[in-house]
């Protein structure tokens, strides 16, 4: 066992506990940015001047009303700003643009007394604009190939041979929806100036680092002039890692220009209509099987619709690409991606970061095509896994390590969900139903772990040891309900050998762990872990001299267990607060800077070809719904999943996510329609879907009636502190066999061997027009005895999640 992974005795990780803020939550005490406001004096509110035209060069931009509101400080334009205009990193991000790029485009701020003063004034000021044509929809910015950013091609073995060899030939298309993030706690930052004029802002962020290097550079300022620092998020989802940036930036502004407190706080319809969501995607596709239903060959496009700007839509077009593959082995492939540049939102980083989007493109093929084949999907699935042991690489060209398990966990969903048995009372039930029918599906997914830039990395750490013994950990890593912070008290109290109580952890800030990246890519345990377990064992390593000569032994030979240092083979022992104690008195250093890169990754983003991750995450999840024929309403009555996170570090908080992830995913993929106007009228480029009350999310309601949830045993995972796997991200694509389900029950209202097509998200009014097909293609064969030609599979579900 390597020594990342080794466990020492009686470890505090592996044991399962509450979220270290547990408490906090439900009793209303745990702070957030907002909070810090009231404890704040003088502060001033930011509210911004929104247009709602959704592109147009600005002509003219008055200010001198919003000055003229009672309450109202300043108001903070382009001409205010004394370092870089720019909110992003990829410098086409305008803090103050002078082109209107999407419908509800900040173009000023306005600084109040209070909020409502601020609201006045920023409704107060005067826009003229020169509208311009807009583009709203993927099909319309790939029919006037309006793209941006990298366009990567991926391509493994001989596609014209693979599909040459192909016993079937299958094409089509498929658009998906985006997905708000939806997070509890809306963007957030509270900025002011001390007295030796360093800027400190407090901020809702997963990159505190980057916060603090986006708004140095508005301002002009080094970065060491500016202190991030986040206590926790209401949620984040990727909707803050990029894009709190810019109001940040504008709390600092206008804290540097009035010498107060400026306070950024958005509301809900500012947050859905000013912040970047899930890439919607568009693929076109081929795919070559043979006589077998085992894919040889797949050529793809796919688009994601970045928005106005590119923000992260370049590595989320990547990593889709690495994982269309999924848990299948493809000999030949051919996958393009580019990004769609749109009058919308910028786009951005959501649980998953482009790996749903990809792995949906090929569980979409396979559940359309399977009957195609005359194979059940679950079976077609089965035949096309990676198998040990073959050299099988991914289309990119890292081999799959531990591909074993992917047949393990589905093996493992089967057995202890029974699925055979369900499989024949689902058929009798629906013989015995005509109007209401169930369905059972399975899906697993194969999820790289890793940032694919690989210089993101890598993680630091600060760990103290105070005289009295209590010891402080700061690390890089942000929680936003994760349960982050609780498995980095795990991971110091077992370096250390130390119960949990003797532990804290201190806010998230840039001035005590520097260069961090963002809290995202399911690494945060993985690399500040790595960086935690590294400070602590320096401090270990430092404290066992001290006992070995207190204990009279040699310093190999001591062992710190429960708080107290004994030698092997003896009774002798000294407490770790006496070890400390003494260790302080002999000027033994008792602070240590922890650090930790993730070794064997290397990736070249021209070719697309290497090893971008550490390792995969292996899952498997079985679905069974019922579907009302008459309406395509439905119930998930039972959800079973078995999923890999190694060496759980905390298995209550692991359990948690699996559950979490998976509701969420369910959410996107039949739940959350999000609606743009497409049409030609004024509000043109409106997001139409601005509140809960027309965005539907999963609840209670939507939440299985059966729901279980088994961590794999024995998993090991050798490249990984503690044994563990990364768990914030992978159990999301879980929820694809909900969609599976559907797809399968509305099959169940026509004749077998039919291929339905369903939109994502499969919502009712979607699972109805779905059984409406099958009827229809029902009445075919009633009426000439052979079903339509289906070896060309392109249907359009713009029309139910873009109308």
């Amino acid at each position: 066992m390597s020594h990342l992974s080794e466990r020492p005795e009686k470890p505090v990780v592996g044991v399962s506990m509450p979220h270290e803020s547990a408490v906090l939550h439900v009793t209303g005490t745990a702070l957030y940015t907002d909070d810090l406001v009231y404890r704040t004096k003088d502060t001033l509110h930011a509210y911004p001047v929104q247009v709602m035209k959704t592109r147009g060069r600005i002509t003219a931009l008055r200010t001198e009303p919003a000055l003229a509101v009672p309450g109202v400080v300043r108001v903070l334009t382009v001409a205010d700003v004394p370092g870089v205009n720019d909110a992003g990193m990829k410098h086409d991000e305008p803090l103050f643009p002078d082109e209107v790029m999407f419908h509800g485009h900040a173009v000023a701020w306005v600084l109040g007394e209070t909020l409502e003063a601020a609201r006045l004034g920023a409704a107060a000021v005067e826009v003229e604009l020169d509208e311009l044509p807009s583009i709203i929809t993927l099909k319309e910015a790939i029919a006037t190939e309006s793209f941006h950013g990298a366009r990567p091609v991926m391509v493994t073995g001989d596609i014209d041979a693979g599909f040459a060899d192909s016993a079937h030939v299958f094409s089509g298309e498929f658009q998906f929806s985006d997905q708000e993030h939806f997070y509890l706690e809306t963007h957030a930052a509270l900025a002011y100036i001390d007295e030796a004029e360093q800027v400190f802002i407090q901020s809702s962020t997963q990159h505190p680092s980057e916060t603090q290097e986006i708004v140095a550079h508005v301002l002009g300022l080094h970065s060491h002039e500016v202190t991030v620092q986040c206590l926790r998020m209401g949620g984040g989802f990727g909707g803050k890692e990029m894009q709190p940036h810019g109001f940040a930036a504008i709390a600092a502004l206008g804290a540097k220009l009035t010498g107060r407190p400026v306070r950024v706080r958005l509301n809900r319809t500012q947050d859905l209509t000013m912040s970047g969501k899930r890439h919607g995607f568009h693929a076109d596709w081929k795919i070559g099987f043979d006589a077998d239903g085992r894919i040889q060959a797949l050529d793809a496009t796919l688009t994601a619709d970045g928005g106005w700007s590119l923000d992260l839509s370049e590595p989320v077009c990547a990593r889709a690409l690495c994982h269309i593959d999924n848990t299948y082995w493809i000999p030949n492939a051919r996958v393009a991606g580019r990004i769609a540049k749109t009058n919308k939102v910028s786009n951005t980083a959501f649980r998953g970061f482009g790996g749903p989007q990809g792995m949906l493109v090929i569980e979409d093929i396979l559940g359309r095509v399977a009957p195609l084949l005359g194979l059940d999907a679950m079976e077609l699935r089965k035949r096309n896994f990676y198998q040990p042991g073959l050299g099988q690489a991914t289309p990119y060209g890292q081999p799959v390590p531990q591909a074993e398990r992917i047949a393990a966990v589905w093996q493992q969903v089967e057995n202890d969900g029974g699925i055979a048995d369900r499989k024949r009372e689902i058929a009798a039930f629906n013989a015995a139903h005509p109007h209401t029918k169930r369905a059972l599906a399975i899906t697993g997914i194969k999820f790289g772990i890793s940032f694919n830039l690989t210089a993101f990395n890598q993680a630091g750490a600060l760990v103290l040891i105070y005289k009295d013994g209590s010891v402080l950990i700061n690390h890089g890593g942000t929680e936003m309900g994760q349960g982050l912070h609780t498995k980095m008290l795990q991971v110091a109290a077992t370096t250390l050998g130390i119960p949990l109580h003797k532990v804290r952890l201190a806010p998230t800030r840039t001035d005590k762990v520097p260069n961090t990246s963002a809290t995202a890519a399911s690494s945060g345990a993985d690399l500040n872990g790595g960086a935690v377990k590294n400070a602590c064992e320096q401090l270990r390593e430092r404290l066992l001299q001290v006992a070995a000569s207190r204990l009279g032994s040699n310093a190999s030979d001591v062992r710190i267990v429960d708080g107290v240092a004994r030698t092997l083979g003896s009774d002798k022992e000294l407490a770790w607060d006496d070890l400390v104690h003494t260790a302080y008195f002999q000027r033994v250093q008792l602070s240590a800077a922890g650090y930790y890169r993730t070794e064997g990754l290397h990736w070249d983003a021209k070719t697309f070809r290497g090893s971008p991750f550490k390792y995969f995450s292996y899952g498997a999840a079985a679905a069974e719904v019922e579907v009302d024929g008459f309406t395509g309403g439905y119930r998930i009555r039972r959800v079973d999943i078995v999923h890999d996170v190694g060496d759980s570090l905390s298995p209550m908080i692991d359990i948690g996510q699996v559950e979490g992830g998976f509701v969420q995913g369910a959410g996107w993929l039949t739940l959350e329609d999000m609606r743009w106007d497409t049409s030609d009228g004024p509000n043109r480029g409106r997001l139409l879907t601005q509140a809960a009350s027309t965005y539907k999310l999963p609840s209670f309601s939507e939440m299985p009636e059966e729901f279980n949830v088994t961590l794999m045993e024995n998993a090991t995972e050798e490249g990984a502190v503690y044994g563990s796997k990364a768990v914030g991200e992978p159990p999301l694509m879980l929820a694809f066999c909900v969609r599976e389900a559907l797809r399968q029950a509305a099959a169940s209202f026509g004749p077998a061997g039919v291929s339905v097509e369903l939109a994502a998200p499969a919502t009712p009014e979607a699972v109805f027009w779905a059984i409406e097909s099958v009827r229809e293609k029902a009445d075919v064969r009633s009426g000439d005895g052979h079903a339509p030609d289906d070896s060309e599979i392109r249907t359009d579900t713009s029309a139910l999640s873009n109308a």
